[in-house]
Parts: C-alpha cells; sequence; structure tokens
C-alpha cells in the first residue's frame, strides 16, 4: 500500500477518557480506560491508515503539579511545561504499550511511536491573561476559595461537578514537530502526539 494515498485519521483521545472525574488516577485504572477504547478503535488501527492519535493530559498534569506541591520540602517542584511534557510522555507510553499488545494479539502490525510534542504559540496571546484550560482534581467551593487565597490559583466551577484549577491556554501557532510526525506517518507508524504545554 502507498502509505502517502491512504486515508489519514486524527483520533482525540481527551485526557478525562485516560482518568474520570469520579476515579483516583492509578495506573490500573487508567490502563483500564485506554484497554476499553483501543478495543473500540481495533479495526481502524489494523486497517493500514495513516493515524495520528492527539491526546489531553489536563488530570494528568494537575496531578502531577499536586504531588510535587505536597512533596515540595523534600524535592523540588518542577514547572508547568516540564509537567506537561512528562505526563505526555507516561500517557503515551500507556497508549503505545496497549495497543501494540491488542494489535499483537490480533495478529497486525503495530509500529506504534510517541512524540514528545511542542507547540509554539504566540507571547501576546490573550489566553496568557485569561486562564481557562481546567487541570487536575475537582475541588468544593470552600476548597477552591481556599486555594485562591493561599495558592493564587485560577480556580473555575467546571461541569457542574466542582471547582478546577484552570491555566492559560494560548491558539497554536505551529506544531514543532510537524515534519517529524509526517515522516513517522509515511513510514507507517501510529504516531502519538500532541497534548501537553505550549512552548512560546
Amino acid at each position: 500500500m502507498d502509505r502517502n494515498k491512504s486515508k489519514t485519521f486524527v483520533i482525540a483521545l481527551g485526557g478525562n477518557m485516560v482518568l474520570r472525574a469520579e476515579q483516583k488516577g492509578s495506573a490500573e485504572e487508567q490502563y483500564e480506560n485506554i484497554r476499553c477504547t483501543a478495543d473500540q478503535l481495533l479495526d481502524l488501527l489494523k486497517g493500514g491508515s495513516r493515524i495520528v492519535i492527539i491526546r489531553g493530559n489536563g488530570p494528568q498534569v494537575g496531578n502531577l503539579l499536586l504531588a510535587h506541591e505536597i512533596a515540595e520540602d523534600v524535592v523540588p517542584p518542577l514547572p508547568l511545561d516540564i509537567c506537561g511534557a512528562a505526563t505526555q510522555s507516561f500517557i503515551g507510553y500507556m497508549i503505545q504499550n496497549t495497543l501494540a499488545n491488542r494489535l499483537r494479539q490480533a495478529g497486525a502490525l503495530h509500529n506504534i511511536t510517541t512524540v514528545v510534542t511542542e507547540v509554539v504559540v504566540d507571547k501576546n496571546d490573550p489566553a496568557f491573561q485569561n486562564p481557562s484550560k481546567p487541570i487536575g482534581p475537582f475541588y468544593s467551593a470552600s476548597q477552591a476559595e481556599q486555594l485562591r487565597q493561599e495558592k493564587g490559583w485560577d480556580v473555575v466551577e467546571d461541569s457542574a461537578r466542582g471547582y478546577r484549577r484552570v491555566v492559560p491556554s494560548p491558539m497554536p501557532v505551529h506544531i514543532q514537530m510537524a515534519r517529524i510526525i509526517k515522516s513517522m506517518l509515511d513510514a507507517g507508524e501510529i504516531v502519538i502526539a500532541v497534548g501537553g504545554k505550549e512552548a512560546s
């Protein structure tokens, strides 16, 4: 098959698909959620098309930041962009591991690669002054107010399920790794990419 002439599918998996609101966020829970999605996608994945899987990581970034803050007296906390890259990596690993296993079991090819992706944004994007991207766990109204006062967080009500921290989410201008992603698709790889903090 000429990979350059086959169809290209972009599959978007939200961070809330990998880690659902009512869950604690254990590796077992996240793997099970990914396994269910892999089963639904199996026919498409083994069909020979060019496939890019993009994934969100809002809940995972928030949880990692929270873990860093709890342990900040022992280990220096990492900034948001590095937490974004870290969660891109481990979510990508979990997805590629799960999909490869399912495709192997189905007797299909399983060339899957995760790309830690940087997105170029405009430093003057007004989103930097108006945080709107929810990350991390849900809080009660009283917890949210306490976090606003103690940590200076921007916290908003989200989906009528509680309150969450929000961070800036500027519009992407360019995907830094676009050329690499395209070359991998042309070579027949299933590529897991995007998701994570932007690089200005």
